[in-house]
């Protein structure tokens, strides 16, 4: 009996580390709809990957339902953005007690580990809130796309761990998503060729990766705190900044108050323009690619515009 039992055991823990080539597919869970994409050009049909938080969401206050909850312990692999990004997330697998799901682990990967983060030098975290604060760095590395070489890196090194009879199938998807990459930064590039340095203001701090990469000026940011209204003296203080300088432009973001937008928008002599900061949060963001394919049209568009 005790050897049947020690088999059974045995069995388990295979199973959990990953199919085997040609078995099922590897079943992925991440945290945001821009991993998920990118879990998928690299795993292709050897993947099948759900993302926690929609698109559309607010990703720094998600709700996880049972389902969800079961999900994660049954997944050979959990993805997540990392720093103070998903403070929901702690809570949910001190609760779940699942040892596979800890930093070490090759069954979880933590993306933001190699990337060059922006913002580290203040400190911001308030830990007994649970606010999301950035309090490590700029959560939102993502939006620069050349960030998806070390995220997409990272990504078939924990595939390859769980199926390394799959490696150079692996290796073939990140080779191919790299090369269109690398076409679409070309033409990205030429389109903001005449457009660097322009001037701009955010409503959430969600872009200092895609300014960077893009060659805008973030002048300023409408909520002084992620995620927390800006107050009446500091808003009076913002539009008076935009018009001495001439900011041509406002980014927000689909969730963003269009109250709110079109107040700062009026007074401060700005056009106001809705970027995406995820895959999935437009019907024309349908891929990683197709976000900034979107998100720069409508910043060429705009900032055509406003002269």
């Amino acid at each position: 009996m005790a050897g049947a039992v020690a088999f059974a055991l045995a069995g388990l823990l295979l199973g959990a580390a990953g199919p085997a080539a040609g078995a099922g597919p590897i079943s992925v869970i991440t945290t945001s709809t821009d991993l998920r994409a990118l879990v998928e050009e690299v795993g292709g049909d050897r993947v099948r990957v759900e993302s926690l938080a929609p698109p559309a969401q607010d990703p720094h206050a998600v709700e996880l339902t049972p389902r969800q909850r079961a999900r994660i312990t049954e997944a050979a692999l959990l993805v997540r953005i990392g720093l103070d990004h998903e403070p929901w997330l702690g809570a949910a697998l001190r609760s779940l007690r699942d040892p596979r799901l800890v930093a070490g682990s090759a069954h979880y990967l933590d993306a933001s580990k190699g990337i060059a983060l922006l913002q580290t030098e203040t400190a911001r975290v308030r830990p007994e809130t649970g606010i999301h604060l950035h309090g490590f760095g700029n959560t939102h590395y993502w939006l620069d796309p050349e960030n998806a070489r070390p995220m997409t890196g990272a990504i078939l090194d924990a595939l390859v761990r769980l199926s390394p009879e799959d490696r150079p199938r692996f290796e073939a998807g990140r080779r191919r998503f790299l090369e269109r990459l690398d076409a679409a930064l070309r033409r990205w590039s030429e389109a903001m060729a005449p457009r660097r340095g322009a001037r701009v203001v955010v409503v959430h701090d969600s872009w200092p990766y895609f300014a960077r990469r893009f060659g805008l000026v973030v002048v300023a940011v409408v909520e002084p705190t992620p995620g927390v209204p800006p107050s009446p003296a500091s808003l009076a203080d913002l539009v008076r900044r935009m018009r001495e300088v001439r900011v041509p432009l406002l980014i927000a973001e689909p969730s963003s108050s269009t109250a709110l937008v079109r107040h700062v928008a009026d007074r401060g002599g700005a056009r106001a323009v809705t970027l995406v900061p995820s895959v999935g949060g437009d019907p024309e963001a349908a891929d990683y690619l197709a976000l900034f394919d979107l998100n720069l049209r409508r910043l060429t568009e705009a900032l055509a515009a406003s002269r």
